[in-house]
């Protein structure tokens, strides 16, 4: 971060990579705001182990699918920041939360269309228009999307949603820039969340995954959280309008067995690299 004194919202942050951005950020010295839409205890404990660290934090409620989402967690965001500060201000927000729903081209709904949409997609657009009056000149806007834009898994509702925020993200670093605002996004791959449960509860146990990874693992949390905070911070300030994989490089290939990328010791015909 690059003020010890910055103000940062975090949707979804009651778990998974969420919680990680939020931790992350308050370990910078951040005031954090933790969003959570229904599980009240997941958000209590965000907040918890973030004050055990020394840190500062509060949970606010929002149900990000309904059409005044962004009027209600900005008055609980309001009330929260008075709680710490004296005036109400905004210096980071994390568009996290979304929803994953399972259906596929053959069985999406027009509900399930909607409510992914209106999650996904609309919920972080107008959390950022209510977030323009509190927002600092020189902030940043950081929304996570998906490694599914570029795999075309089957979910194709889904796949539109992220797709739509990497959108977003260019139009609004547009307008925001001369504002010094950064936008960008971040786009994560198979990560140990309850998004994938069998990884959350055995990340070593997946050969597959670490197979399909060119760094042999799946994603921590933490891993999507240190560049979510790199963005934030003083060091990011020349990015905006970019879409950041996070992924440690899945689906690049087959992963070579060990040392059979190294150069041939006399530089000739066959060599990994040319000499200089």
């Amino acid at each position: 971060m690059h003020r010890t004194d910055s103000v940062a919202l975090v949707t979804g942050a009651s778990r998974g990579i969420g919680r990680a951005v939020a931790e992350r950020l308050a370990a910078a010295g951040a005031l954090v705001a933790v969003h959570y839409g229904r599980n009240a205890d997941s958000a209590a404990q965000t907040v918890a182990a973030i004050e055990e660290r020394g840190g500062r934090a509060f949970a606010v409620r929002a149900e990000l699918g309904a059409a005044d989402c962004a009027e209600t967690l900005f008055a609980a965001f309001a009330a929260g920041v008075r709680r710490h500060i004296d005036d109400v201000r905004l210096d980071v927000l994390v568009n996290n939360a979304a929803v994953v729903p399972s259906s596929g081209l053959e069985d999406i709904t027009a509900a399930d269309f909607d409510r992914t949409f209106a999650v996904n997609a609309r919920a972080p657009l107008l959390l950022v228009q209510r977030a323009l009056p509190v927002l600092r000149d020189g902030g940043r806007i950081v929304t996570v999307s998906s490694l599914v834009t570029r795999t075309a898994p089957p979910e194709v509702g889904y796949v539109m949603s992220k797709g739509a925020v990497e959108a977003m993200t260019l139009s609004l670093a547009r307008a925001l820039g001369p504002r010094g605002i950064t936008v960008n996004c971040v786009a994560p791959g198979l990560t140990a969340t309850d998004t994938f449960p069998a990884l959350r509860d055995d990340p070593d146990g997946h050969p597959e995954v670490a197979a399909a990874t060119a760094l042999g693992r799946p994603g921590q949390p933490e891993d999507i959280a240190d560049v979510v905070a790199f963005l934030a911070s003083h060091d990011g300030r020349w990015i905006t309008g970019q879409t950041i994989e996070v992924s440690g490089g899945l689906m690049l290939g087959p992963r070579p067995a060990r040392g059979s990328a190294r150069p041939a010791r006399d530089g000739g015909e066959g060599a990994g690299t040319p000499r200089p």
